[in-house]
């Protein structure tokens, strides 16, 4: 008896990039480096001409339709996206429906086909998706730039090969957990005299509807990782892009679509929900009965909503204030160095920033002997300055400021309390004078000040706080983390055993320390398959990029029996 009818199966598509699913797999359980997608835009890995085209056609994109998606839709929708470099509008207007309905009923009829398609086919799919989204990745970096204030090279490396990596991510490890377990089994019992026989098949079912929402700061980076998540495990999404960083994120629902539609899938499985600043559709999205799956990135206050509301799946990353403790080090200027580039780069507007640095009150070792709290702050402060006020380098490594909100907070900073070690100015950027712009503003929280700051100062704002010694700052650095959640946490310290007790402290604080960085890496920064992003553990998000957890709570295992005679 055959009840059990297999899901749509193509696998000509799986079949040719098979070998890159199982090698990014490989690379997922290994954690070594592995990035099929150059972080360098060269023309060698992307086409002779390609950077000079894709500029020419994001000029052209502004100020008009962008007529690149497949989706359904009643009405045109002009953005609140300005550029953080030049002050203007970009005025690009995306298609949109004009009721939430509308967005739900266009996904449920594109989900009926893709949940009935097999595993294969999607991934082969998904990563074809990738791969012709590499022919926009400086398209991508342009409209990031100039949504999110990124710098240039930021912005083509994180919109589009280091995005593009973690959906891989995403893809491959979705692949596995939906594979790991036998589709038809026959089973059998001894019973005495005779045997007890049953066949058994089983089915992943997709959860449903998702809903992708976007943050203004990363508007593809942050979104990519949830929204293949859940297209590999069999759930349609709506993406909800910030209204100020919405370019970005259509140029990659654009090949999605393109693609899907190229393979016989309704484009309408990945839709783009656009909407304006003061007249927002998140909260009837995420609040629809039909959103089964939430992905946020974003404010601690939206996103505890997100979290309390009812019968979802909600994967979240939120504010968080993250600690460098500050013991011992070998290179005084190497470490300062490496600090001043980390609370620099995009102006401090990224979740893995530093903000508060803990010193001992007498000092540090130091290679040579002994260095004084005020030689620490000198350095860093030295340091921090020689950076942003760099010709070359000060403004391609800060970028721009995204929002007036950071702006005014930055401003603002000085007048918080403590001493103030470096005030904060504009940084100087040639190629866009009319740039929105503030080199980090540095401030010394004595004994008496600490409480003037809790919780996270989001942009280029940096305490130093005095301790009393490197215990009182491991107990400060880990007690933010548990009560007001941490992504990451730097630590210098040429002991042993303070190292140990600095990573087992901050572990049960669910937060990863890096130790040392003295050269070309920084704390700000981690490596798709190898690193996992947020820990899942404390405040500051309740998800991690990318963990089995992130894929397999996007559907179920359903199984099924037969009686044999």
């Amino acid at each position: 008896m055959q009840i059990f009818t297999p899901a749509k199966s193509s696998t000509t598509t799986f079949e040719k990039y098979e070998s890159l699913i199982k090698e990014a797999l490989e690379a997922v359980h290994k954690r070594e480096h592995y990035s099929p997608f150059p972080e360098m835009p060269s023309p060698a890995d992307y086409g002779e001409g390609a950077e000079a085209a894709q500029k020419a056609q994001f000029e052209a994109q502004l100020g008009a339709k962008f007529e690149h998606l497949k989706q359904s839709s009643d009405a045109w929708l002009e953005s609140d996206e300005e550029s953080p470099f030049t002050g203007k509008a970009l005025k690009i207007s995306y298609p949109a429906f004009s009721d939430v309905e509308s967005y739900i009923a266009a996904s449920q009829k594109a989900h009926e086909m893709w949940k009935h398609t097999d595993v294969k086919t999607r991934a082969g799919i998904l990563v074809e998706t990738l791969q012709q989204l590499k022919s926009h990745f400086f398209e991508l970096a342009f409209a990031t730039m100039h949504t999110t204030g990124q710098s240039y090279m930021m912005s083509f490396q994180a919109s589009g090969p280091h995005a593009a990596d973690r959906a891989l991510e995403a893809i491959a490890l979705g692949y596995s957990e939906l594979t790991r377990f036998a589709d038809r089994v026959s089973w059998e019992k001894p019973a005495g005299k005779f045997n007890l026989k049953l066949e058994k098949f089983g089915m992943n079912v997709g959860r449903g509807l998702a809903l992708a929402i976007g943050c203004s700061t990363f508007p593809t980076w942050n979104t990519l990782p949830g929204l293949y998540a859940s297209l590999i495990t069999g759930n349609a999404v709506i993406v909800k892009p910030h209204p100020k960083a919405i370019y970005p994120i259509a140029i990659v629902i654009g090949v999605i679509q393109n693609v899907l539609k190229e393979n016989g899938f309704d484009p309408n499985l990945v839709l783009l929900a656009c909407d304006k600043s003061d007249n927002q559709i998140t909260k009837k999205l995420a609040e629809h009965p039909a959103i089964k799956i939430i992905d946020f990135t974003g404010s601690n206050a939206f996103g505890n909503y997100v979290e309390g509301l009812p019968g979802k799946i909600v994967f979240t990353e939120k504010a968080g204030v993250n600690s460098i403790i500050i013991d011992s080090i070998d290179d005084l200027d190497a470490m300062a160095k490496n600090i001043a580039f980390s609370i620099s780069l995009y102006s401090g507007q990224m979740c893995t920033a530093p903000q508060n640095i803990y010193v001992p009150e007498s000092g540090i070792a130091v290679k040579d002997g002994h260095a004084s709290l005020e030689d620490v702050e000198k350095a860093i402060v030295e340091q921090t300055r020689g950076l942003v006020e760099h010709p070359k380098a000060g403004h391609a490594v800060a970028g721009a400021i995204q929002s007036k909100a950071t702006m005014e907070r930055v401003l603002k900073a000085k007048d918080i309390g403590g001493k103030v070690l470096l005030e904060s100015k504009p940084i100087s950027n040639p190629d866009f004078p009319d740039a929105h712009t503030q080199s980090p503003v540095i401030i010394e929280l004595n004994r008496d000040s600490r409480n003037l700051v809790k919780g996270e100062m989001f942009g280029p704002i940096v305490f130093i706080i005095p301790t009393k010694d490197t215990n009182e700052s491991l107990e400060l650095a880990s007690k933010s983390a548990r009560e007001c959640g941490a992504i990451t946490c730097g630590a210098y310290t040429q002991n042993e055993e303070t190292m140990q007790k600095i990573a087992l402290a901050m572990a049960d604080a669910s937060t990863a320390v890096s130790f040392n960085l003295t050269g070309g890496i920084y704390v700000n920064q981690n490596a798709s398959f190898s690193d996992f992003h947020v820990s899942g553990g404390n405040p500051a998000g309740n998800a991690s990029f990318t963990n089995p957890e992130f894929v397999v709570k996007r559907f179920v295992r359903v199984q099924s029996r037969i009686f044999v005679k």
